[in-house]
């Protein structure tokens, strides 16, 4: 092939895939502010509600027992960059083994309504959480929180533990202290920024990379669409305005030092390779060194509970439930049944 042919050539594998990247973008789909148009595996209703001021809708999923009723009822409570559609495949499990299973979108998040001023709060989103339960007849729950959805569910089961009989807390972040470890802050502006260059290439990076381990399956692609789709689409800046408020609310808000106060049993179920940590990409390298080591923060933090129990899932990231579902929910339903 001669210099000019190849020079051709390369020139032609370039443009194809320019115009591959562009039809990519062209195809991917795009969701309303509250992820209208985005399938969810079991029928959506709505509590609304009034707060600080603001008249509000949440988003929730109740699923009934298809096994023979157990009298239980699992809260599944999602996590920051996830919904309650992601707990699919152990609303299934669950459901099918003979429990109630209710999933919540939290204000703020996925399908439920996204306000241009709230002050966000895990001790107001566990008020949210336990008026939608008083409303749906729930007395009594073990409350199951995945990644932010476990400092959710400590916050919850401190403020109200009549209602947690037991707490699942998988991958939860704020094990650590980020700011009081070095963690630069930022302002919710900076955070805005961020969330406003959002796309599903960035989003894919950084869930291969943290809770696949460096894995990917083309099953997780749903999940990318759904988190890229709802930011830009045509609530783009209200999306992602309250997902900067959200991020503040975590990395000023941690749980760790609390603990020690929970009651009732606890379990700790950990994919051992996870390394989330807020604030991770901007921490000096002798910071991030030290940062989202759930190999030990498992352990040290099981060691801090009443009544602590660690599950580890070797060479898992920070969503083992996705990642391997069954190995999870044999572990999650020999807990429940203990």
């Amino acid at each position: 092939m001669s210099l000019l042919n190849a020079a051709r050539h390369r020139l032609l594998a370039s443009l194809c895939c320019l115009w591959s990247a562009a039809a990519i973008a062209a195809d991917a789909p795009t969701f309303g502010p509250e992820l209208e148009g985005f399938a969810y595996p079991y029928p959506l209703q709505h509590q609304h509600f009034e707060s600080q001021g603001v008249a509000l809708q949440m988003a929730y999923m109740d699923v009934a027992a298809t096994g023979t009723p157990n009298g239980r009822t699992v809260v599944l409570l999602h996590g920051k960059n996830f919904c309650g559609a992601t707990w699919d495949a152990s609303i299934a499990v669950l459901s099918a083994a003979g429990y109630r299973v209710v999933v919540p979108d939290q204000i703020g998040f996925c399908a439920s309504t996204k306000p241009e001023h709230y002050q966000y709060s895990f001790q107001q989103l566990a008020a949210n959480t336990q008026a939608l339960l008083t409303r749906l007849g729930v007395s009594r729950a073990t409350v199951v929180g995945h990644s932010t959805g476990g400092m959710l569910a400590t916050r919850f089961a401190l403020m109200y533990p009549d209602t947690t009989d037991r707490l699942v807390l998988v991958n939860p972040i704020g094990l650590e202290d980020w700011k009081a470890l070095g963690v630069p802050s930022r302002s919710v502006d900076q955070w805005n920024e961020r969330e406003l260059k959002l796309s599903a290439d960035s989003v894919r990076a950084y869930e291969k990379a943290t809770y696949y381990v460096g894995d990917w399956k083309p099953e997780y692609e749903r999940w990318v669409a759904m988190l890229a789709g709802l930011n830009q689409g045509p609530g783009h800046r209200l999306v992602a305005w309250n997902s900067a408020l959200i991020y503040d609310m975590i990395f000023t808000q941690p749980v760790v030092y609390e603990m020690p106060l929970l009651r009732m049993p606890v379990t700790l179920m950990i994919g051992t390779s996870d390394t989330t940590a807020i604030g991770s990409d901007i921490a000096p390298p002798d910071v991030r060194a030290k940062l989202g080591r759930y190999d030990l923060l498992g352990k040290q933090v099981a060691a801090q509970l009443l009544q602590g129990r660690l599950i580890e899932f070797a060479g898992l990231g920070h969503a083992p439930q996705i990642q391997d579902p069954a190995a999870f929910h044999r572990a999650l339903l020999d807990t429940l049944r203990r």
